[in-house]
């Protein structure tokens, strides 16, 4: 494991994010919000779109420290190099197909035992795949390209994916901690489970495709399922489900893909 490169990549993301969320709640405290719309006191705040900016710093801080890490550590050329490794799409149509498979056995599960009834149009999942793919997607640019790899060839799948869901659910803190609510509590309970469920996805992704775009295609579909039907993810029994059954797929994939390249090297 390059730790230098674990340790630039993880102190730049969380500065960048924590330097942001920091400016955002400066001026939370002040009365200035993104959005004019009232807030918890039902006071209204000053409209400061401007704000978001620091919004989408640290959004992007894992993409961001992504480039800047793999080029001080000559790991790529230039952006373009970067950007082409992220984005590289010709891969084989079977490794499209498991991310599909993936996706279906961790959200078809928590969309039938929550219902429908929250549901928007079927087609507004097709129209937020895009949108999605930049505001949460290309998160994986960070994550997958850079800190999983590394992880993994020191811990493994299975604990390496738990330290990153670790590090994933604390990086996404400052997003339920201005809510002030006990039910933001409680939803950050869920989302943790959901995240663990995620980070072993991307983790047999990764080890088994050896691409980082097919990782941002699966977090992209997971933000536009969770956005179209939204509200089926705060069923606590149908997130473990989900969880554990996701779990063990990715689990058996990597082990079933491992024994069959054990196989073909003998």
């Amino acid at each position: 494991m390059n730790k230098k490169i674990v340790v630039q990549f993880l102190t730049l993301t969380f500065l960048i994010a924590i330097v942001s969320w920091g400016i955002c709640a400066a001026f939370g405290l002040l009365g200035f919000t993104a959005t004019s719309i009232t807030s918890l006191s039902d006071t209204t705040g000053y409209n400061a779109p401007w704000l978001y900016i620091f919004i989408a710093l640290c959004a992007f801080s894992p993409t961001i420290a992504s480039y800047i890490v793999l080029k001080r550590n000559n790991e790529v050329k230039g952006f373009k190099e970067w950007l082409k490794n992220v984005f590289d799409v010709k891969i084989p149509f079977r490794f499209y197909l498991f991310v599909i498979v993936l996706s279906a056995v961790y959200y078809i599960p928590q969309i039938i035992i929550k219902g429908f009834e929250d549901a928007q149009p079927f087609y507004m999942f097709f129209l937020l795949l895009p949108l999605v793919l930049i505001g949460g997607g290309i998160e994986e640019a960070g994550w997958s390209y850079v800190l999983r790899p590394e992880l993994d060839k020191k811990f493994g799948l299975v604990l390496s994916s738990l330290i990153i869901a670790v590090i994933w659910a604390a990086w996404h803190i400052p997003v339920f901690l201005p809510q002030g609510r006990i039910e933001s509590l409680s939803w950050f309970g869920l989302f943790t489970i959901d995240i663990l469920g995620s980070s072993f996805a991307l983790g047999a992704i990764i080890r088994i495709t050896k691409s980082v775009f097919l990782c941002v295609l699966f977090h992209t579909i997971g933000n536009a399922v969770s956005s179209t039907f939204y509200g089926f993810s705060d069923s606590l029994f149908g997130t473990i489900f989900s969880t554990v059954l996701l779990i063990v797929v990715s689990i058996t994939a990597v082990m079933i893909y491992e024994k069959k390249n054990e196989r073909i090297r003998n």
